[in-house]
């Protein structure tokens, strides 16, 4: 009995620390994201697989929310890990750096959100749980080679290429999901729509790693590409992006009303273009997140929109 009672204080002191790192390294504007993604992952592809039956969240989309939501998290505690070395020299505030939380502790939280969310899958379909457990074992993996090897962990483009597959298999998770619970139709449309979220997303990445001063020691794409080389491609992927959406959605198929929703990504451009000429034309060195910030978000959500008026 004063075994269990001893316990019992570590363990609450393990789960308030857990806590505090969630709440510092895993902002609500995450938990947004990974709200929208999830919801106009599913309605868009819904839209263009079977544009004949009216799209609506179902228990099931919540349910695949909520998995996605804790998963994003476990891959924060992944990451948070496999660059504490880097940490500890350009974040030293970082919660594993300081102590204010162990690797311990990440572990055994990972280790409960892992069976969590593969428990929760696997009552949607076998195919949801055999994704979402390919996602988690997917991160693992990742830890494992950027500790293996130097090129992974420096070279930013190699980096870029084993590590965004991770955002990719968890698109095919909700869209397997999906598909298996009866929400869309599994298509060629149906994997098309996975560039539309490639492109928003990588807009993003490369728009936080571009600066016009020299960054030799962090992992900066404008040390590979220059700041105008990754501008450029960054514009490119938010094109990528509104493009797949218009040629899978086709808006003037619609009658009026619904084109006018149905075309509003292409004025979403206006964002990371708006972004591109305030650092091409301005003095400070770092690149302008915030447009970027905006045209993922504001895409996500005109895709929802987009999923409910033209269904």
């Amino acid at each position: 009995m004063s075994d269990r009672v001893a316990s019992s204080p570590g363990l609450l002191d393990s789960v308030v620390r857990i806590g505090r790192f969630t709440a510092v390294m895993y902002k609500p504007h995450y938990v947004l994201y990974g709200v929208l993604w999830v919801l106009a992952l599913e309605g868009t592809a819904a839209l263009v697989s079977q544009p004949d039956s009216p799209w609506r969240p179902t228990g099931s989309t919540v349910l695949r929310i909520l998995v996605v939501a804790f998963v994003l998290l476990y891959l924060r505690m992944v990451d948070e890990q496999k660059d504490l070395d880097y940490d500890r020299v350009h974040n030293p505030d970082r919660p594993l750096v300081t102590g204010a939380v162990t690797a311990t502790e990440l572990r055994a939280a990972m280790t409960a959100i892992a069976i969590g969310a593969i428990t929760a899958s696997i009552t949607l379909s076998a195919i949801s749980a055999l994704m979402i457990a390919a996602v988690l074992a997917y991160g693992l993996v990742l830890w494992g080679l950027e500790r293996l090897s130097v090129t992974i962990r420096t070279d930013i483009l190699v980096n870029l290429a084993v590590t965004y597959p991770v955002q990719l298999l968890v698109t095919a998770y909700v869209i397997l999901s999906a598909a298996d619970t009866g929400t869309v139709r599994a298509t060629g449309k149906t994997a098309a729509v996975a560039l539309i979220f490639a492109g928003a997303f990588l807009q993003f990445e490369f728009a936080r790693k571009i600066s016009r001063t020299p960054r030799p020691d962090e992992n900066y794409y404008s040390n590979t590409l220059g700041p105008i080389g990754s501008t450029a491609f960054g514009l490119l992927c938010a094109a990528v992006a509104v493009l797949t959406d218009i040629v899978l959605v086709q808006p003037w198929t619609y009658p009026s009303a619904q084109a006018v929703v149905a075309w509003i990504p292409v004025a979403l451009l206006l964002l990371p273009i708006w972004g591109a000429l305030k650092f091409v034309r301005g003095t400070r060195p770092d690149y302008p997140v915030l447009p970027a910030v905006l045209f993922i978000l504001t895409a996500y959500i005109v895709l929802v929109v987009q999923a409910f008026t033209l269904t």
